[in-house]
């Protein structure tokens, strides 16, 4: 029994995976999702009634089972090489998502590890239904055909990191905004990529969720490829104390591309309207295939040099407060959406960002919504007391002992 608010360390998992190694568990299923959180069970099976995603049976009809409500991000980045580790497991990544044909060792345990599909955007909850719903009937589609063919199996559902991550209390009481310069490993799921030349990191790069559309169709997380996994090429990369450019490289990330480069511009120079040295992130280049070739002006990425610069929403939409601006026909089909992204390019002091200069300015439209609201009823207020101000009362008073007062009325 877990109380409210646990979080299971990497120890405790270790203890509660235990009766998975025991010689009558010979084959163990992982799927492995993107990012999950206990609360999507509920929100998205209420929120929208008759199409509730999770259709799977599997909980209830196994013998026994056991839920996790939250669990430590550090134990789940690791629970690939901790399964490999504890056995001598027979690894096989599913990837076709048929095992009909699959063959199970009888001789040596079997770990199969089927990556589910990436989520798409938080903010796209429809997308993100969808996705869901794909991967239970996959993750049904897998267990069925485990149980027709007669073989005895566990499962492990899970996710490399949390979709819904709550505000820490103490945090939250703060005065003054805390990003990763002060709390990388509170509020961070996972560390930011670093470039390095020897010894020096000269490039932090950082963001919740890192998504391109090709063609309006084609979704492209790389999220967790580049922040989780690490699976990108970043040797292209160039830093220098004027010009720096961070190179993303990635082989295969979606079915019709084989290769995907993008490339973050940023220069460091002197402005002597302010006296000081500015970073600003210039441009944004995507290379598809090595043929196609996308460039976007970036507008509002800027920051003191000693500075690294956050924004919580960049991209290609006219809505966001950072936006990248297509400078060429071929970057037209591309949308780019980016959220809490975190950058630096220069003078960084022991592999962390430092202080960061955020795209939203002091003077936000809620700000200024309520100062216009304030003004418009102190100005009510102020004439109301002119007008109070204005009254006066009469000089004359009728006496009852006196002669009656008259006042004449003319036409």
């Amino acid at each position: 029994a877990m109380h409210e608010g646990h979080v299971v360390s990497a120890q405790e998992l270790t203890e509660f995976l235990q009766p998975l190694f025991t010689q009558n568990s010979r084959n163990l299923v992982l799927f492995l999702q993107d990012r999950l959180s206990i609360d999507d069970f509920t929100y998205f099976s209420e929120s929208y009634g008759n199409k509730n995603p999770f259709q799977n049976e599997i909980l209830q009809s196994s013998p026994s089972s056991l839920v996790l409500p939250a669990v430590d991000c550090k134990a789940t980045k690791y629970l690939l090489s901790f399964l490999q580790e504890s056995r001598d497991w027979k690894l096989t990544n599913v990837t076709n998502l048929n095992v009909s044909q699959l063959e199970v060792s009888a001789s040596n345990p079997n770990l199969l590890v089927v990556q589910l599909q990436p989520l798409a955007s938080s903010l796209k909850e429809i997308s993100t239904l969808e996705a869901i719903a794909e991967n239970d009937k996959i993750i049904g589609r897998v267990t069925m055909d485990l149980q027709e063919r007669g073989i005895h199996f566990s499962v492990i559902y899970t996710a490399v990191r949390p979709s819904r991550i709550s505000r820490r209390t103490d945090v939250v009481t703060e005065l003054r905004r805390q990003l990763m310069a002060a709390e990388e490993e509170d509020s961070l799921s996972y560390p930011p990529l670093n470039v390095t030349t020897g010894n020096h990191t000269c490039i932090l790069f950082y963001a919740s969720n890192f998504s391109l559309k090709a063609s309006s169709s084609v979704l492209i997380d790389l999220t967790n490829t580049t922040f989780v996994t690490q699976n990108v090429d970043i040797s292209a990369s160039e830093c220098s104390d004027s010009n720096t450019t961070l190179s993303l490289k990635y082989t295969n990330p979606v079915n019709g591309i084989s290769s995907l480069e993008i490339r973050f511009l940023m220069t460091n120079k002197f402005y002597e309207g302010s006296a000081r040295k500015w970073s600003t992130l210039d441009s944004v280049e995507i290379v598809q295939d090595g043929e196609k070739f996308a460039k976007f002006n970036v507008s509002a990425i800027s920051a003191p040099a000693e500075y690294s610069f956050h924004c919580q929403l960049v991209g290609t939409s006219n809505l966001y407060p950072a936006r990248l601006v297509p400078s060429n026909d071929e970057a037209k089909n591309w949308h780019v959406f980016i959220s809490k992204l975190q950058i630096q390019g220069f003078n960084i002091i022991n592999n962390q960002f430092s202080y960061a200069s955020d795209c939203t300015g002091f003077f936000t439209p809620g700000i200024w919504m309520g100062l216009v609201t304030s003004i418009i009823l102190l100005w009510i207020l102020t004439y109301g007391i002119h007008m109070i101000m204005q009254l006066t009362t009469n000089n004359r008073f009728d006496d009852p002992k006196g002669p009656a007062l008259s006042v004449p009325q003319t036409e």
